[in-house]
């Protein structure tokens, strides 16, 4: 019922809304000692009325920041693949979801996430724990088990917009916080995390 409903505000955004939102997050993203750093950095293309993502991914690049955008499997894990810039983009339909934006390249195996330094998730929300709920398929779920089997601690960071970030998700026991959300309006870490 909550992802019902924060979907539905998502979806009665106007466009210039989430384009202007797109471009705050990339400079609060930018701002974060964790993106200044990274050298790999995973992350996604935002769809429909997701808070922006693609000025944050050109920025990324343009610091010479090796960025990888996954590509969703049939069983709905993700692999990945390198982004070399908007050129490099491939508009995919899955079935019956929705269509997603992934790299047209060579790809890198699912386990090539785990050589990020920081992993920026998709979300729907996010706690005041930290927890983090997805829309419910379950592809970062697997890229966090994954993480955590290859023992790989990269920095967990959500985009959302500011009514986003409320008391408490549902969370599960295999559900781990991240260490920060970044909204239009700034950036909150998660000392749990």
């Amino acid at each position: 019922m909550l992802r019902r409903e924060l979907l539905s505000v998502r979806n009665r955004l106007p466009e210039d809304d989430v384009d202007e939102t797109g471009r705050a997050l990339a400079e609060r993203a930018l701002e974060l000692p964790e993106l200044a750093h990274a050298r790999t950095v995973a992350a996604y293309v935002s769809v429909g009325s997701e808070p922006g993502t693609r000025a944050l991914l050109d920025a990324l690049r343009a610091r010479g920041v090796r960025v990888l955008l996954p590509a969703l499997l049939p069983d709905n894990d993700l692999d990945w693949g390198e982004y070399a810039g908007p050129g490099s983009l491939a508009r995919v339909q899955h079935g019956g979801k929705m269509a997603l934006f992934e790299p047209s390249g060579a790809r890198l195996g699912a386990d090539a996430v785990t050589v990020a330094d920081v992993v920026l998730l998709p979300g729907l929300a996010v706690d005041a724990r930290g927890m983090r709920l997805g829309r419910g398929g379950g592809s970062y779920d697997r890229v966090l088990a994954r993480l955590e089997r290859a023992g790989a601690h990269p920095r967990l960071v959500v985009l959302l917009y500011d009514t986003e970030v409320v008391a408490q998700v549902p969370a599960e026991a295999h559900d781990k916080p991240v260490h920060a959300v970044v909204t239009p309006s700034g950036v909150r870490r998660f000392p749990g995390a």
